[in-house]
């Protein structure tokens, strides 16, 4: 009997849409899919004339749309009561903000359907200067020169559209330029840390606490193009050292980490001491109210703020370690 999965989907309104993805997060629902039309037609415009052409069936689709997407293992009615809870208490905790209709729709998908529904929701994305993250299912679109990563993130998620990991591969595209050893924490998909090495990075080592995560991650790797030399994965926390110890050895000019802030904070002493001087850190998936907890605690342990973004609550930091010149001098 396959095992089944509970696909919410929670219908909003794009003033509040962040708003209720940051609640869920907070919940522990990190793997969310949205889609909103206001968003669709402002990529649109600034994709234009590349993107002139688009499916009339995908613009009928999304047409009025502003709605949140996740899944759930089968069981956890106490998770989707607390869910309507907390939409049922937004709009007083919000006064002013047009939250929409704030219904939700509960039904029971089979896990061997799960990623199928994920896939009408997934379309290419231009990335950065030199990036297209393309659906590994659908026919090729023209690149027009960017590198192409083929992504079929399975039940790990991690397509790219959402603003945390949209910004990663943005810092991705512009600080790879050759040659780097590259870690990737909370790999997901796998995709920050494969279109690393598609743009030039040398090697790459991805981990994840979850299986399914990596499993994507291997596949992903190998429909790619990668092989074992250049790209390993691994199922493990860095906060165990038996597991870190035979995994990841030396240290690494770039380190992608894309996970709830709370994470990051309790990781980075570890990090810290496998990023290479002068190297860089990229940590996003920081919701801006944990934003300072953030800074300050990598502000600590002597990484230097070099760039940072936020967009629509999201936060993304890029950090250097110094160069031991740098601290000779000091």
């Amino acid at each position: 009997m396959p095992l089944e999965w509970i696909e919410a989907t929670i219908d909003t309104a794009h003033e509040s849409l962040d708003i209720v993805c940051a609640r869920l997060s907070a919940m522990g629902i990190e793997q969310l899919c949205i889609e909103d039309e206001i968003e669709f037609r402002c990529l649109l415009e600034k994709k234009k004339p590349s993107w002139e052409l688009v499916d009339p069936e995908l613009e009928a689709q999304i047409d009025g749309v502003c709605r949140v997407t996740f899944y759930l293992p089968d069981g956890s009615e106490d998770i989707l009561h607390g869910v309507r809870g907390m939409l049922s208490s937004l709009p007083n905790s919000c006064p002013g903000v047009d939250a929409g209709p704030l219904t939700i729709q509960i039904r029971s998908v089979r896990e061997e359907d799960w990623a199928e529904n994920w896939k009408k929701h997934f379309r290419p994305i231009p990335v950065g200067k030199r990036l297209l993250v393309q659906p590994a299912w659908e026919a090729p679109i023209p690149a027009g020169g960017r590198t192409v990563f083929l992504n079929d993130p399975g039940v790990s998620f991690g397509t790219g559209e959402h603003e945390t990991t949209r910004m990663c591969l943005e810092q991705v595209d512009r600080l790879v330029t050759g040659g780097e050893r590259v870690l990737d924490v909370g790999c997901g998909s796998g995709i920050l840390s494969i279109c690393a090495l598609l743009l030039g990075a040398d090697k790459a080592d991805a981990v994840d606490i979850d299986p399914q995560a990596v499993a994507a991650t291997l596949r992903n790797a190998q429909t790619n193009g990668l092989d074992a030399v250049s790209y390993r994965a691994h199922v493990g926390d860095l906060r165990d050292p038996p597991a870190a110890g035979h995994a990841w050895l030396g240290t690494y000019q770039l380190i992608l980490v894309n996970i709830v802030a709370d994470t990051i904070v309790a990781l980075l002493p570890i990090l810290s001491e496998r990023l290479a001087p002068g190297g860089r850190i990229i940590l996003s998936g920081i919701i801006e109210s944990k934003s300072k907890t953030v800074l300050r605690a990598f502000s600590d342990i002597g990484l230097c703020l070099e760039d940072e973004k936020i967009i629509n609550n999201w936060c993304c930091y890029v950090a250097r370690k110094r160069s031991r010149t740098s601290l000779s001098q000091i």
